[in-house]
């Protein structure tokens, strides 16, 4: 009785000490990123790292993953550290506003996306008119797998702030686009406000110097 009691006790030790990642890497913190689950998915903090090719620079990006989708918000960020890209997601899929950044700082792009629910083969959506503010409508969609723009584009002219074309997408289709003049006094440039997410970044990353994380991946 005394021997099976200690098998007993053994196996029981050994389920709680055995880890919940099949692998995963450590920071410079040691702090688990990258992390596998038992079932081979992702799942929780990961940083994707993707060397410059064919003359398209290299970048990172940080987020998280939930049962190996992306959700919530990624960053992206320059080899050399600049954040260049702040993008939402939902099961997987963009969702919401993303932005995007010169190396200086200055917003260059902004989109609207609708993710749908993967697991579902129609997804209803409630749609906002985009002319009549505070109206809404039920539409039924087919799900082939990927997000659709849905909201107002903003096309930026990062020298001087101003507005070069806009385009009004409901739920994958353009309605409609306009173009606006970027042009400004000559010597003259227009003072750019720095997106509230440049200046986090900035703050947070103030005196501290870029620890890079090497995880030879390269999915996304």
């Amino acid at each position: 009785m005394r021997c099976i009691l200690v098998l007993l006790l053994l196996i029981s030790i050994n389920g709680f000490a055995q880890s919940p990642w099949k692998d995963y890497i450590l920071n410079a913190n040691g702090d688990t990123l990258n992390r596998i689950d038992q079932k081979d998915r992702k799942q929780g903090p990961w940083v994707h790292r993707y060397e410059s090719i064919r003359g398209e620079p290299g970048y990172e990006e940080e987020g998280w993953y939930k049962y190996n989708r992306k959700e919530g918000e990624w960053r992206m960020f320059s080899l050399n550290g600049d954040l260049v890209g702040v993008e939402n997601y939902k099961w997987g899929f963009k969702d919401g506003t993303c932005r995007y950044y010169s190396m200086h700082g200055d917003l260059r792009l902004e989109q609207n996306w609708k993710a749908l629910n993967p697991d579902k083969e129609f997804d209803t959506i409630t749609v906002e008119d985009l002319d009549k503010l505070d109206s809404y409508r039920q539409v039924v969609v087919k799900n082939e797998g990927a997000a659709l723009k849905h909201g107002i584009w903003t096309y930026y002219n990062t020298e001087t702030g101003s507005v070069m074309k806009t385009e009004k997408y409901e739920l994958g289709k353009l309605l409609g686009n306009s173009t606006a003049s970027n042009t400004a006094p000559t010597g003259e440039k227009k003072a750019i406000n720095k997106p509230k997410e440049v200046l986090e970044f900035e703050k947070k990353a103030s005196g501290k110097k870029k620890v890079k994380v090497k995880d030879g991946s390269t999915g996304g």
